[in-house]
C-alpha cells in the first residue's frame, strides 16, 4: 500500500533497467579509482545520496560536493556542510552552471589523492595519475561539472535524467584523471519521501509518477516552509487555510493558465509550477534539513 504524504498516496512506477547495468559497471571500475566524489543536489542532500555507495567504495576517500547551491536555501546548505564535516567527510558547495566552487573542488581532489602520489613515488614511479570517480544521481550536474573543469563540452550535459549512459575517463589536469559515470539510481526507495524529492527535483523521468499529486504535495510543503517566497513568485496571497487545490487555482489565475470559459487549466498549472521549482525560479529553497 503506498504511503501518504500530506494526505496524498504518492507512488513511483518504474524499474530502471540500465541503472542495474550502471551499478555493476561502477563496481568494476571502482577498483581503479583512488578518490570518489559524490555530487549531491543541495536541495535534497539526503535523498540524492546513493545508499549503495557506502558499501561499494569501502575505505576509499570520499568527497561530498553539494551542487545547485544557487537554488538551495543558503542557511540549510551551511547546516548540511557542517553535518558532513562533523561526520568526517570533506564537503564543499559548488555551482556547476556558473563554475563557483569548482577550483576549490579540484584542490580537494588533489589533496585527497596526494597519499597515492606519495606511495608511487616511494616505488620510484613518477607522474602516476590520481584517478577520481565522480558519481551522483541523474541530472545532478556531473557532466556540467566536468565541462566546467575542462572548459569545453567534452561530456554530454543536458537537463534531463539519463543522458550519460557510458563511463569515460577524462584528463582534467597534470596527474589527474576523472571518470565520468552514468547517473545511478537504486531499484527501490526505502522511503516514499526519497522518491518524492527525486521526482520534484528532476532526477526521475516525469512519466513514472503522478505530476498533479507531486505538485500538490510540494505546494503544501512550500506553503509551510517558504510561504512568502511562494506568494511573491506568483503574486498571490498564501493563506493558512489554502489547500493545494486552491493554491493551484490561484497560480493558474495569476498566470493566465485558463481554459475557454475561465476555468483554470490544472494540467498547465501543474507543469508550470513543477518546472518553476525544478529550475529554481521560485527562489532558493531546500526540502531537507540535516
Amino acid at each position: 500500500m503506498p504511503e501518504l504524504l500530506e494526505g496524498y498516496a504518492f507512488t513511483i512506477q518504474w524499474f530502471p533497467g540500465h541503472m542495474t547495468k550502471a551499478k555493476r559497471q561502477m563496481e568494476s571500475e571502482l577498483r581503479m579509482v583512488d578518490v570518489v566524489v559524490e555530487l549531491l543536489d543541495a536541495r535534497i542532500p539526503r535523498a540524492s545520496a546513493n545508499p549503495l555507495l557506502k558499501g561499494l567504495i569501502g575505505s576509499k576517500v570520499k568527497i561530498v560536493a553539494l551542487n545547485k547551491t544557487d537554488m538551495a536555501d543558503p542557511l540549510a546548505t551551511k547546516a548540511w556542510l557542517t553535518y558532513f564535516k562533523e561526520a568526517g567527510l570533506k564537503a564543499l558547495e559548488v555551482d556547476c552552471q556558473k563554475g563557483r566552487g569548482v577550483k576549490a573542488l579540484l584542490t580537494a581532489m588533489r589533496e585527497a589523492g596526494q597519499p597515492v602520489i606519495d606511495k608511487w613515488l616511494k616505488k620510484g614511479v613518477r607522474n602516476h595519475p590520481i584517478r577520481i570517480m565522480i558519481v551522483g544521481i541523474p541530472n545532478v550536474g556531473k557532466s556540467t561539472l566536468i565541462n566546467r573543469i575542462l572548459g569545453k563540452n567534452k561530456a554530454a550535459a543536458q537537463n534531463r535524467p539519463g543522458v550519460t549512459r557510458n563511463t569515460q575517463w577524462v584528463e582534467i589536469g597534470k596527474n589527474l584523471e576523472l571518470l565520468d559515470t552514468p547517473g545511478v539510481l537504486w531499484p527501490k526507495f526505502e522511503k516514499v519521501e526519497t522518491g518524492f524529492h527525486l521526482a520534484v527535483t528532476g532526477a526521475i523521468k516525469e512519466d513514472v509518477f503522478d505530476r498533479e499529486m507531486a505538485a500538490s504535495i510540494l505546494l503544501l510543503r512550500l506553503k509551510k516552509r517558504y510561504p512568502q517566497e511562494l506568494g511573491a513568485s506568483y503574486g498571490i496571497a498564501v493563506e493558512e487555510m489554502d489547500t493545494a487545490e486552491s493554491l493551484l487555482d490561484k497560480i493558474g489565475r495569476a498566470r493566465g493558465a485558463l481554459k475557454s470559459g475561465g476555468e483554470v487549466n490544472r494540467s498547465k498549472v501543474v507543469d508550470l509550477f513543477l518546472r518553476d521549482f525544478k529550475f529554481g525560479k521560485l527562489g532558493p529553497m531546500t526540502l531537507e534539513e540535516p
